[in-house]
């Protein structure tokens, strides 16, 4: 059966290598970037027909007028992979003094989901990117009191949305379903590659797990569940994602910032 598949940060990386594998298996692709010129050409390379969207996810006023026009375009939206990511940026604030890491890895994905939950039918799938880099959430940081370094605010913002992974789950228990996937550690993508300085593993191995995450049957009851792929197994991510104070803490400040962004 043919799906609409909407991917977030598609331009390159294992974003881009997933949407063209997801194409080949004949599904409907929206691609998502940042960059115009980026977008159209892996538009290009993932095939004929590919639709483009293009937004920037550390602008949460961007992220819901994207998500405005799809539900305007679209009756119906089977999978969505929060996939963007980012680890390290010559500039880590946004103009209203967020931490960007934590805007495009943590909000925007989940200002995203919310938005088109309408459209996504109790059968379809949220595939978020986590990683086996989590750590305990400084809440604070979240609201933008305080700096983090790259490693401590990534490996945040990845446990944060293991956790609102989990929340959503909770909250919509007849679906869709939602996952949370470390697609393997230290993969060929640019993130590796300008964070810390080595060429990566093939990068195959993140898009295989993720279009399984999208479309197959072993995923298909497992909604609110952390995914590792270097273990190649359901498992649980860092406790901290189970800390009652730390959940509260971290979607009190989520649902703080996507409030005022709408």
């Amino acid at each position: 059966m043919t799906k609409t598949i909407l991917i977030t940060g598609g331009t390159d990386g294992i974003g881009l290598l997933t949407a063209r594998t997801l194409a080949e298996g004949g599904h409907n692709v929206l691609l998502h970037g940042r960059n115009a010129a980026k977008l159209e050409k892996a538009a290009d390379e993932v095939g004929a027909g590919t639709e483009t969207w293009l937004a920037d996810l550390s602008r949460l006023h961007e992220v819901i007028a994207m998500a405005d026009a799809i539900l305007a375009r679209h009756g119906r939206l089977d999978v969505l992979i929060n996939n963007a990511g980012v680890y390290k940026t010559p500039q880590v604030r946004t103009p209203d003094g967020l931490d960007i890491r934590f805007v495009v890895n943590t909000f925007a994905p989940y200002v995203l989901t919310r938005r088109l939950l309408p459209i996504i039918p109790s059968d379809g799938r949220v595939v978020n990117l986590s990683s086996a880099a989590q750590a305990p959430v400084d809440v604070a940081a979240m609201r933008g009191i305080g700096t983090l370094d790259d490693m401590s605010a990534y490996a945040q913002s990845k446990l944060a949305i293991t956790i609102w992974t989990r929340v959503l789950a909770s909250e919509f228990p007849e679906g869709p379903v939602f996952l949370a996937v470390n697609p393997g550690s230290l993969l060929a993508s640019k993130m590796v590659k300008e964070g810390f300085g080595v060429a990566g593993n093939d990068l195959s191995i993140g898009a295989d797990i993720l279009r399984r995450a999208a479309l197959s049957d072993e995923f298909a009851g497992a909604s609110g569940v952390y995914f590792d792929n270097d273990s190649g197994r359901i498992t649980k991510p860092n406790p901290a994602a189970m800390n009652e104070a730390q959940v509260a803490g971290v979607m009190a400040a989520i649902r703080e910032v996507a409030a005022k962004a709408t």
